[in-house]
């Protein structure tokens, strides 16, 4: 009741600020690098890293740095890692599931999804964002063979350098609201796992736009996402 609340009372002062955040963030751009391969030996180990420009690894100039070389550096150490980045700057819920049904057909055992910072700031409603949820998980579990699908949860976006208040807090309110629907769709499914990870908001957790990952942060979220990922048996 909290959100439609405020969105009303403080209408005003919210498009304000958000159109000076929108003037003022420089715009990163995303980093260059492969965005697919495969390195290492052991057991073959199909991964997909999917969703907005966090998991595109935008705040980094290499994708070594960010989540996808980071993540798929770790798994290496024990599997043969065949791995593909489908992601993009500004992609909400509604475009991740867009971009994946146009790709081409692919099976993988693990897929990194991360996604919700754009519905916060486009406003999807609650039932879009349940439904999209429910739909990336049938897509990639039943259509794509996938045995594990991670959900990463929205950062708090409350704290983000880049967001003046009152907006960062409403922002982070919502966030909040999409992070719990997020974890009750994946305790509702066996193949699908919440996966929050803490930033610490220092420097080198945060990109220079004060609004994405940096360095220290996609570290910190590789590190989470490969522990999750040994945490059960995946196929050999």
């Amino acid at each position: 009741m909290l959100y439609p609340l405020s969105t009303l009372a403080l209408a005003p002062v919210l498009i304000g600020q958000g159109r000076y955040v929108r003037r003022v963030t420089p715009r990163l751009p995303e980093p260059e690098g492969e965005r697919q391969g495969s390195v290492g030996e052991g057991p073959e180990l199909r991964l997909l890293i999917l969703g907005d420009s966090a998991a595109a690894g935008v705040g980094v100039s290499n994708q070594q740095d960010a989540l996808a070389g980071q993540l798929v550096s770790k798994l290496a150490t024990d599997h043969r890692v065949s791995w593909a980045l489908l992601a993009g700057t500004g992609r909400t819920a509604a475009d991740v599931l867009e971009a994946l049904n146009a790709a081409p057909e692919n099976h993988y055992d693990v897929v990194i999804v991360s996604v919700g910072v754009n519905d916060v700031t486009g406003r999807t409603s609650t039932q879009q964002w349940l439904s999209f949820l429910n739909e990336l998980a049938d897509r990639l579990v039943d259509g794509m063979g996938a045995t594990r699908v991670l959900f990463t949860a929205i950062p708090p976006m409350h704290l983000f350098p880049a967001l003046p208040q009152p907006l960062g807090w409403y922002l982070g309110m919502r966030a909040r609201q999409l992070n719990g629907l997020m974890e009750s769709v994946c305790a509702s499914r066996g193949n699908v796992e919440y996966l929050c990870v803490s930033f610490p908001f220092e420097p080198g957790f945060m990109a220079s736009d004060g609004f994405h990952p940096g360095l220290d942060a996609y570290r910190l979220w590789a590190e989470h996402s490969a522990r999750a990922i040994r945490r059960r048996a995946v196929p050999s």
